[in-house]
């Protein structure tokens, strides 16, 4: 009888491992050729060595693609024009009483269109007695018959006789202003009417639009001609001198009687003596006491006693615009010569005052800033303090307008805002108060995200 023996354990499993193998060696489908393994050997090496070329190289890619790669530019704040101080309404003072019309050359941009026709008024434009004013007149129409040919041409002689001897004493029973005129004594046309403006001579006014046109009748026609032809249809003159009360005139026209003296070349110069100084008559003063004050310049007084005190004035006002203004106005109906003077004052001061300089911005004023993803900031300011002249409260408006910065560095211009008060504007830079660093490296190292979207 035979014996086996059974194998150990172990070598059983070894057994069939080797076995397995050897079918897998064997097995059609499992079999790979020793140069497909090869091939496949060399294929991972390759791509071992790409990923670590890789994993070493994209440190020093992204180090110089974030010190190289663009930033946001700085972003500017909302910008607000500093705002306009408030400016109060100027009240131009004109009597509560009587009547009384300005006009004022030079200033239509300010005080609107018209000014310079008839700004303001108060009280009637019916016609009312206008007194000595009547004797500008009287002068004008004179003048427009014989002419001088300038204010140092002193024109005809005239000789005086007993009829202009009279006149003195007819005036002087009158209690008209008068002043010498003694039979065959001579003056020129000049000096003649001279004394009928300056001391405001009656008996002058009558007895040289006598010799001017032969007789009262024939002066009384040729003055409704010059009127009319002057368009002053709501002046009439009955006598020369104003002694009577129907010599009237509406405010209206006496601006323009004012207009047409202030522009003649030998009227205006004349109403403009504060004196007259004559051989045999004396210093003689101009009852326009006016003159030389607060700019004024002319024209005429003209009274018939308590409510009846009036004044055609001109005046030069200096205000501080590009050039002085022209003002030609009228006070009718005041009630005495005082009172008169200071309403026409008052008058004039108060369009002085009603222009002014208006401070718009101070240097420094900040109106935007400047700000960075990194952390920098900058100011906009204002580079200079800036003013505008103007009238009254016109209104001020404002425009600001930005330009890029090139650098971001301090002073550096990036814009400017500009002032509009009626005719006038004024314009100042805006520049950059601070300045504007780079990033740092380490801040674009740190920050991919913020320089993605440049």
């Amino acid at each position: 009888m035979t014996t086996h023996h059974s194998p150990p354990p172990d070598e059983l499993s070894d057994f069939a491992e080797l076995m397995r193998h050897e079918e897998e060696v064997l097995d059609p489908a499992t079999f790979v050729d020793p140069a497909v393994r090869h091939r496949r050997r060399r294929r991972g090496v390759i791509i071992t060595a790409i990923i670590l070329v890789v994993l070493l190289g994209v440190p020093s890619a992204y180090i110089g693609w974030a010190l190289t790669a663009p930033v946001s530019d700085p972003e500017l704040s909302a910008q607000t024009p500093p705002p306009v101080p408030l400016q109060s309404a100027a009240v131009l003072r004109l009597p509560a009483e009587g009547s009384a019309a300005i006009s004022v050359s030079g200033a239509d941009e300010y005080l609107g269109p018209g000014a310079s026709g008839i700004w303001q008024t108060s009280g009637t434009n019916d016609p009312q007695p206008i007194a000595s004013i009547t004797k500008l007149v009287t002068a004008l129409v004179i003048l427009n018959a014989k002419p001088l040919a300038g204010p140092g041409d002193p024109g005809p002689t005239i000789t005086f006789d007993k009829s202009d001897h009279d006149l003195y004493d007819e005036y002087y029973v009158m209690g008209a202003t008068i002043a010498a005129m003694p039979t065959g004594s001579t003056m020129s046309l000049h000096d003649a009417l001279a004394t009928m403006l300056i001391p405001s001579a009656s008996n002058y006014a009558d007895a040289v639009s006598t010799w001017a046109f032969g007789s009262q009748g024939a002066f009384l026609r040729a003055t409704r001609d010059w009127l009319a032809a002057n368009g002053l249809s709501g002046t009439t003159i009955v006598e020369p001198t104003g002694i009577s009360p129907r010599n009237t005139s509406t405010p209206s026209d006496l601006i323009a009687l004012g207009k047409i003296a202030a522009a003649h070349p030998v009227i205006a110069p004349i109403l403009a003596k504060p004196t007259l100084g004559l051989p045999g008559l004396g210093v003689m003063h101009n009852t326009n006491s006016l003159l030389g004050r607060d700019g004024v310049t002319g024209l005429k007084t003209g009274n018939l006693g308590a409510g009846t005190y009036n004044l055609l004035y001109s005046a030069t006002l200096d205000v501080g615009a590009a050039q002085p203004l022209s003002v030609v106005g009228v006070r009718l109906g005041g009630g005495s010569r005082d009172s008169v003077d200071a309403d026409v004052l008052a008058t004039l001061d108060s369009i002085r005052y009603g222009f002014h300089e208006v401070e718009l911005v101070r240097a420094g004023v900040e109106v935007g800033t400047f700000t960075t993803a990194w952390g920098e900031t900058a100011q906009v300011v204002v580079s200079k303090t800036a003013s505008v002249f103007t009238w009254s409260d016109t209104a001020i408006t404002s425009t600001l307008s930005m330009t890029p910065a090139a650098s971001y560095e301090d002073g550096e211009i990036v814009g400017s805002i500009t002032w509009t008060a009626g005719p006038h504007t004024a314009t100042v830079p805006l520049e950059i108060e601070g300045e504007i660093d780079p990033p740092t490296e380490w801040w674009r190292l740190t920050h991919p995200a913020e320089l993605w979207a440049p």
